[in-house]
């Protein structure tokens, strides 16, 4: 149903450095970038995250987060650690959440712009 989506970041080098880092182990990278900013898919792939240059951008608000697929639980780990290495905030560390399914793994992180992230697996 989504084609992509766009986040506002006040600082496009520092979040460009960020979702370089907790997209590769993911699979994920850069497919176009300018000077307003930068898109991420899979190589060779469309955009379906793009990230553009925003002074005064604010995070959605309670309630709103970006659910991303990972290929495995070592992938969900290595999000996480580039994510807190990068200057991300510990929303929710790697692990099984029953509560949302038998084998539903998932980590959560803020971006340095206080966007809400989650990467998952589903075993």
């Amino acid at each position: 149903m989504l084609s992509h989506i766009s986040l506002g970041v006040r600082d496009l080098a520092r979040s460009v450095s960020f979702y370089d880092a907790v997209l590769a182990p993911l699979g994920q990278l850069q497919v176009w970038s300018s000077e307003k900013g930068v898109g991420y898919g899979a190589p060779g792939g469309p955009d379906r995250l793009a990230l553009f240059h925003r002074p005064d951008t604010h995070p959605a608000g309670a309630g709103f987060h970006l659910a991303i697929f990972a290929p495995s639980e070592d992938a969900v780990r290595a999000f996480h650690a580039a994510a807190l290495a990068q200057g991300g905030s510990d929303e929710g560390a790697p692990g099984p959440r029953p509560q949302y399914g038998e084998s539903y793994f998932a980590a959560f992180v803020l971006d340095p712009d206080g966007h809400k992230l989650e990467v998952k697996v589903q075993r």
